[in-house]
């Protein structure tokens, strides 16, 4: 088949990570927007707030008292999604109804104790304590030899379902191996196993050597819009060491992991002027498994503003029917954050 215009010309685009594929529309994105407006919060947070449960020194709703912190502060979920201690157990009605318990460990992460910064607005040394946190306790809760996978992620903003405002992110250990985790072990393996090399190896090879997707590229992280991007601004940070799982980072790559999520997330807070909403998480190889050699670290930033600060994209329609499908095409989106300055709108960083 012929090539085509790629920026012009509805097509799909296949997600090498998950085997599945995207609908791109690059001329609907010309069309007037008649469709839902968000309301944004005020973003005039103190320093410290007596009423946050996870400030230096206030209670928690189970009682306890969070110890007067200094930089991150992890503390098992007063309100976890699994827990530790579930009986083992299954229902299989005739293969129709079937159901099984699964154990796990909620934890929750203050990235800093103060109560009005975020992500972008912390200096380097804090976010690098941060990347450190992540490490440790990835460390920590994979010596537990039930759990399978472990889940670091951030929800960033109230539209993200984000039900405090001081920044803090989780870390859910599980006893099973997520879907879309499965998904990626998957075609990770397969391309392994027939090439010798990692799959996102090769791909931020080529992404590096175009040059139309990258947004930052230092000595050891990229991070990019990838080509199949479903989210209007989503981006994916890899490490160009191919590394299984963040237990492997040196001091140096720590640190510009640190640098390129600062870069990242500025730049997102620098499209709209606004402190831009986000989910986010680290895939990597599960643990306590043999044979993870084809697992390459990565970390997916989806965040859901689409024309301005107040109008967000819904996975809706033929999105939820079918398959996700986006307008504005992943070239264009990441000219867009590329183009942002990358010091914060707010000012300097405090």
């Amino acid at each position: 088949m012929p090539n085509f215009a790629i920026n012009d010309v509805p097509h799909r685009r296949l997600n090498l990570l998950t085997g599945e594929s995207i609908l791109v529309s690059p001329h609907r994105s010309k069309r007037p927007w008649q469709g839902q407006v968000e309301d944004l919060p005020a973003d005039n947070r103190p320093q410290y707030d007596p009423t946050c449960y996870l400030c230096p020194g206030n209670s928690r709703a189970d009682g306890s008292v969070n110890p007067d912190y200094k930089d991150s502060f992890v503390f098992v979920n007063d309100f976890s999604a699994l827990l530790k201690d579930s009986e083992e157990g299954e229902i299989n009605e005739e293969g129709l109804l079937v159901a099984e318990t699964e154990r796990g460990i909620c934890k929750v992460i203050a990235f800093t104790p103060r109560h009005d910064l975020t992500l972008p607005e912390m200096d380097i040394p804090s976010i690098k304590n941060l990347v450190e946190v992540w490490q440790n306790e990835f460390i920590s809760l994979s010596q537990n030899d039930w759990i399978k996978y472990i889940q670091i992620f951030e929800n960033k903003g109230a539209i993200m379902g984000c039900s405090n405002p001081h920044p803090h992110g989780q870390i859910w250990a599980e006893s099973k191996i997520p879907m879309e985790i499965q998904k990626e072990e998957k075609q990770q393996k397969e391309y392994f196993e027939k090439n010798k090399r990692s799959l996102l190896t090769d791909y931020i090879a080529l992404e590096l050597k175009k040059n139309e997707r990258i947004i930052v590229d230092n000595e050891y992280f990229v991070a990019l819009v990838p080509f199949w991007a479903a989210w209007p601004f989503e981006t994916l940070v890899i490490s160009k060491r191919q590394v299984k799982d963040i237990r492997e980072f040196t001091e140096d790559e720590k640190l510009d992991l640190a640098k390129t999520l600062q870069e990242l997330t500025i730049r997102y807070d620098n499209i709209f002027s606004t402190s831009f909403p986000y989910s986010a998480g680290m895939h990597q190889a599960p643990v306590n498994s043999n044979d993870q050699d084809f697992w390459h670290w990565h970390m997916h930033f989806y965040p859901p503003l689409l024309r301005s600060s107040t109008v967000k994209k819904f996975m809706v329609g033929y999105e939820m029917l079918a398959n996700p499908q986006r307008d504005i095409t992943a070239e264009k989106a990441a000219e867009i954050i590329r183009n942002q300055p990358t010091t914060h709108y707010k000012g300097n960083i405090k």
